[in-house]
């Protein structure tokens, strides 16, 4: 007789798996398919002298390896988070003091998305809203599921998230009485995933200043994903959207160790408001009792001998040539084929590539096609969140240059271009045939 069923927590039925899991599979499984698919570093680029030097060094005095090998305290080791303080005020411009932070409103987290995970058990009861853009990072998308959160879309242009778009969505929202569910406002704010684009200064201000505005029975958080910042390698840095609130009220800064150094390190970190804290520091104590306290120290230790800064410029030359080249590709592949067009991305891993008529999505014609052809890309209908209402777009992909070789790079531009051309071609030929 089958044992009776398990009863599952509501939380546990709203999660499912990333879409994202399938490529992964499927890139591992297939030999000589070349992945544009997950957004994985270079791997060549991995910093494994100067993490064994830091290691070593740890190790080599008995208190400091003692100290890195004990448990540590929930908020974070103190020296590390004294360090990130300093390095978003400096990327900013400004003194911890001109926008009333100190190293208490900083946190170590495990990777970035534990914080985003946490932050939703903080702020959301099933039911409530979450603004993002459109499209979006897609692994949020399905935690904002697990949370039993409802998410609405701000459409972007090629200067980020449209204000105007966000201002009337919250009047549109206070009209309606919905107001008081809304919690979030997301954004991933430099050099997109998925898309590569970022958010322009003076929408910075104004993010925060409707934030500001439409808070009027309760506090609008700004989440501010800056996963990707220390990869720029065109033109200059841009203050944060957290540079613009300089009462530490609205915006909740979070960025990781794993783009610009180790993924393997997981550690991540969020700068935020104290009221934020405390209750995120409670639950986090239940999920960790602090976060991995060697890779803290590891951390730290490349942060204060200068390793860490010297790496990230090295990366910012690995990205550059590789977002050249498949910038190069697109253009030499596709120069004869007026459908396609894409985004030329300041930083980061992404290119986002649209075509007219041809459907990218996970069930249309060239996700097999290019699979046929030994390339994978992700469907962009993944970064948008819809329902029967709603029409997505069905002629996007996102291209990551991050984890695949120089070498690739082109040869796997020339058979998406391949798997474009056969799809092309039957449809002329059912043209033809009057199909």
């Amino acid at each position: 007789m089958p044992p009776a069923p398990l009863s599952r927590s509501g939380k546990s039925r709203r999660t499912t798996d990333s879409p994202i899991s399938y490529f992964i599979q499927k890139a591992l499984e297939t030999p000589g398919l070349i992945s544009f698919a997950a957004g994985l570093v270079d791997e060549g680029s991995l910093p494994v002298e100067e993490v064994g030097a830091a290691v070593a060094e740890i190790v080599a005095d008995p208190l400091t390896g003692r100290a890195a090998l004990q448990y540590g305290s929930t908020q974070g080791l103190p020296e590390l988070r004294e360090q990130v303080l300093q390095l978003v005020c400096d990327a900013d411009g400004v003194r911890p003091s001109d926008v009333n932070l100190t190293a208490d409103d900083v946190c170590i987290t495990t990777g970035s998305q534990q914080l985003l995970y946490l932050l939703g058990e903080v702020l959301f009861d099933p039911g409530d809203i979450v603004i993002t853009e459109a499209p979006s990072y897609f692994v949020f998308h399905s935690l904002l599921q697990s949370h039993g959160a409802k998410v609405l879309t701000v459409p972007l242009d090629e200067h980020g998230m449209r204000m105007d778009a966000l201002e009337s969505l919250l009047e549109r929202l206070r009209r309606s009485g919905d107001l008081p569910r809304v919690k979030v406002i997301y954004t991933v704010d430099y050099f997109q995933n998925p898309t590569g684009l970022t958010l322009a200064v003076d929408r910075r201000a104004k993010l925060v200043e409707l934030a500001r505005q439409y808070s009027t029975n309760h506090r609008i958080i700004v989440l501010e994903d800056a996963a990707y910042r220390e990869l720029r390698f065109t033109g200059a840095d841009l203050p944060s959207v957290k540079r613009f609130d300089p009462t530490n009220e609205f915006v909740v800064y979070t960025s990781t160790f794993s783009k610009p150094c180790s993924p393997g390190l997981k550690t991540g970190y969020a700068l935020m408001p104290p009221d934020v804290m405390a209750p995120l520091l409670h639950l986090k104590g239940s999920h960790d009792f602090g976060s991995g306290n060697l890779s803290q120290h590891v951390a730290s230790r490349l942060i204060a001998s200068g390793a860490y800064a010297k790496h990230a410029e090295h990366l910012r030359n690995v990205y550059r040539k590789k977002r050249d080249l498949m910038v190069q590709a697109l253009e030499t592949e596709f120069r004869d084929f007026p459908a396609a067009r894409w985004t030329v991305p300041a930083g980061g891993f992404y290119v986002w590539l649209t075509f007219d008529g041809i459907d990218t999505g996970p069930d249309g014609p060239l996700v097999p096609a290019a699979l046929e052809a030994g390339v994978m890309y992700v469907p962009g209908q993944f970064g948008h969140v819809f329902d029967d209402t709603d029409s997505v777009p069905n002629n996007e992909c996102r291209l990551c240059f991050g984890v695949a070789t120089e070498d690739q790079i082109p040869e796997g531009i020339r058979r998406l271009r391949k798997a474009c051309a056969a799809i092309s071609a039957g449809k002329r030929e059912k043209v033809k045939a009057g199909v």
